[in-house]
């Protein structure tokens, strides 16, 4: 096994054996109890379900579960009544493709946790200060990167096999490594420097890692989306306001084509199902742009009650409808819901962040719904 493994790596499609193990729900590296989601009766089971967007609510600490056509939270999950800490810090939610189970970083606790489609605790694994998640739609495996948070972490990256949470640690020899995309096909990740203008692109299973160097003023690459057809890699760096494009047809090596400015801070991507548009929420202008992905220009900028201080982006299967999470930490936008957070500061409340929903062919928010405080990463089942 190579070096840069820490615990063990499982295969990208080893077979696994259905076993029901029995979880607690606050021990080490748990297992869960199923087996990693891909069968067709799962797919189809998730076919008939709600579509659902999952909500990391930092400072709650919370986790929120919104029904998207409803456009109402179906339960919030309160991560103390489960012997989680008041300051565990839930940042980011990663869902299987079927929708069976979904993941859950707690940067303060030190854990990723794992959820079933009925929003039970199912399973965790001891990761120091987790960030962002990404699955893998072949291996069973959830890539981990670091916190921004964390000043000086271990400059690997998470590999969790997701059927009973064991984890590994694959060395990628930069700093601070934060944003993680899956590449086309899976078992290829791509991870990026929040200190170095620098992204790795890595095969575990391969033992393959290259680096890539990136020009320019310093970037604080924050994250990745991966366009629908695998051909581009796009990102955005929080200093620089700039967006990156990058041609993954070959993942290997992943090349420049286009960079160009946008200012505000972007944050986490999200491509429309048709591969047409990119959406970036900004989240020192409390927009969010809209680029075309043909030309690669701004066409639009959308603003408006509830985008306070936009952080995570998903959108419907359908592509009708954009999600953008709030974190209001200024209470920019009024807090109307009467339990935000388990914690307060000096004795008052914290206000609630928000998640948006934006009508994309109109480009005007149609809803905003209240969550615990601090509103950072969210996700849907991909699609």
């Amino acid at each position: 096994m190579n070096k840069r493994f820490h615990s063990r790596y499982r295969g990208a499609l080893s077979l696994l054996t259905l076993i029901l193990f029995a979880t607690a729900a606050c021990g080490g590296a748990e297992p869960a109890d199923s087996a990693p989601a891909a069968a067709p009766v799962a797919a189809e089971t998730a076919a008939s379900e709600p579509e659902l967007l999952y909500v990391a609510s930092q400072s709650g600490p919370a986790l929120s579960v919104i029904d998207m056509n409803a456009r109402e939270v179906v339960e919030t999950i309160w991560l103390t009544d489960l012997g989680f800490t008041a300051n565990a810090k839930p940042h980011h939610v990663a869902v299987e493709p079927d929708g069976s189970f979904w993941y859950a970083s707690l940067i303060a606790d030190g854990r990723v946790l794992k959820f079933n489609r009925d929003n039970e605790l199912v399973g965790q694994a001891e990761f120091e200060t987790p960030g962002l998640m990404a699955v893998d739609p072949v291996a069973d495996v959830l890539y981990v990167g670091r916190s921004m948070a964390a000043a000086n972490p271990p400059q690997r990256i998470g590999l969790i096999t997701r059927s009973d949470m064991a984890i590994d640690e694959y060395d990628v020899f930069l700093p601070r490594p934060h944003a993680i995309a899956v590449a086309p096909g899976g078992g290829r990740v791509f991870t990026a420097s929040l200190a170095v203008n620098q992204i790795a692109s890595v095969s575990p299973e391969e033992d393959d890692l290259e680096i890539v160097n990136v020009d320019g003023d310093p970037h604080t690459f924050v994250q990745f989306v991966v366009s629908p057809d695998g051909s581009r890699l796009v990102t955005g760096g929080q200093i620089s306001g700039e967006v990156m494009v990058f041609d993954v047809t070959d993942p290997r090596i992943p090349e420049l084509l286009t960079s160009f400015q946008i200012g505000g801070q972007p944050w986490h991507p999200v491509y429309s199902p048709d591969g047409r548009f990119v959406y970036f929420p900004q989240r020192t202008s409390n927009s969010v742009a809209v680029v075309e992905a043909e030309t690669w220009e701004v066409v639009a900028s959308i603003e408006g009650d509830g985008l306070a201080e936009p952080h995570g982006s998903a959108i419907s299967a359908d592509g009708r409808t954009l999600w953008i999470s709030g974190r209001n930490t200024e209470a920019v936008y009024p807090t109307t819901i009467e339990r935000t957070s388990t914690m307060s500061t000096a004795g008052e409340a914290l206000p609630a962040g928000t998640v948006v929903a934006i009508d994309t062919e109109t480009r005007q928010i149609v809803a905003v719904i209240e969550v615990p405080a601090y509103a950072a990463g969210i996700s849907t089942r991909p699609h």
